[in-house]
């Protein structure tokens, strides 16, 4: 069975992998190119179900039977994921299913400050720009061979609405309690792990693996070793993907303009989720 590590891009979902990466791993040093915990969709999910999996619809056709046969062994398996819980084809075909899920946890993050990492991590000319990344109901990738597979996540609150909507085993987690209380936030995960499956942890490695987990060890390790999931393009402009962390903070890059503009589209969800 498949547990999902869902976000929208630039929202925490790669932190909450590396801490499970190397609480999961039999490797004594922390390593940020750990890769234990793999994504959802990759090509080799695919072969031999599509000869043009890089079309839409013919992803979206093959998702579920691409899962199903990773669930032939009938064990764990996590995945990060930034598809929402999508349907497609006019509901005719869906992300994923009960059957092939063991449940979710969602990573979520203020718009406020995801609009910045995006602006950074995308290369958007300016706050708007980034500002329309969020709203439009997007597809990433497709034919480009870097990002791999069509990502289909929406708009910024309709992918936590969609997940919302997956009632089996969903435990949502915000980027910013991880912030304020990383202790308390990552216990929250491992005991609802150790909930729903067979997996224990000693709470000695998971204190150290927290410890160790922090934004400013993953940022030196990038600076040291480099981080195999950042773009090409990225590291080619020497951008690195651990950019601001804890000091992306809205107050400080965005004015008022853009504000309203973030709250115009997206006050629902914040409020709902105590942003407002």
């Amino acid at each position: 069975m498949i547990l999902w590590l869902s976000s929208y891009p630039k929202s925490g979902n790669t932190w909450v992998r590396l801490f499970l990466n190397n609480l999961l791993s039999s490797q004594k040093d922390f390593n940020i190119n750990n890769n234990i915990i793999s994504q959802f969709p990759l090509r080799s999910h695919f072969l031999n179900l599509s000869d043009n999996i890089n079309d839409q619809d013919e992803f979206a056709k093959y998702c579920i039977q691409a899962q199903q046969r990773l669930n032939l062994d009938n064990k764990l398996k996590i995945f990060k994921t930034h598809n929402a819980f999508w349907n497609w084809g006019g509901g005719k075909y869906t992300f994923t299913d009960e059957k092939n899920s063991l449940g979710v946890i969602y990573i979520v993050r203020d718009p406020r400050n995801v609009i910045t990492s995006v602006l950074n991590y995308y290369h958007k000319e300016s706050y708007d720009h980034a500002l329309e990344f969020l709203i439009e109901n997007k597809v990433l990738g497709g034919d480009d061979s870097e990002i791999g597979l069509p990502t289909i996540i929406g708009s910024w609150s309709n992918h936590y609405k969609s997940w919302k909507k997956f009632k089996k085993n969903y435990l949502i987690i915000k980027y910013e309690n991880l912030l304020d209380n990383p202790q308390n936030e990552f216990i929250k995960i491992t005991n609802y792990l150790e909930t729903i499956s067979n997996l224990k942890f000693e709470k000695k490695k998971i204190f150290k693996t927290i410890e160790e987990c922090s934004f400013k060890n993953m940022s030196k390790q990038e600076d040291e070793f480099g981080f195999n999931d950042n773009t090409k393009k990225n590291k080619l402009l020497n951008k690195k993907f651990f950019n601001l962390g804890p000091n992306n903070k809205w107050e400080i890059y965005l004015d008022k303009e853009i504000l309203n503009k973030i709250e115009k589209n997206f006050g629902n969800e914040m409020k709902e989720l105590g942003y407002l």
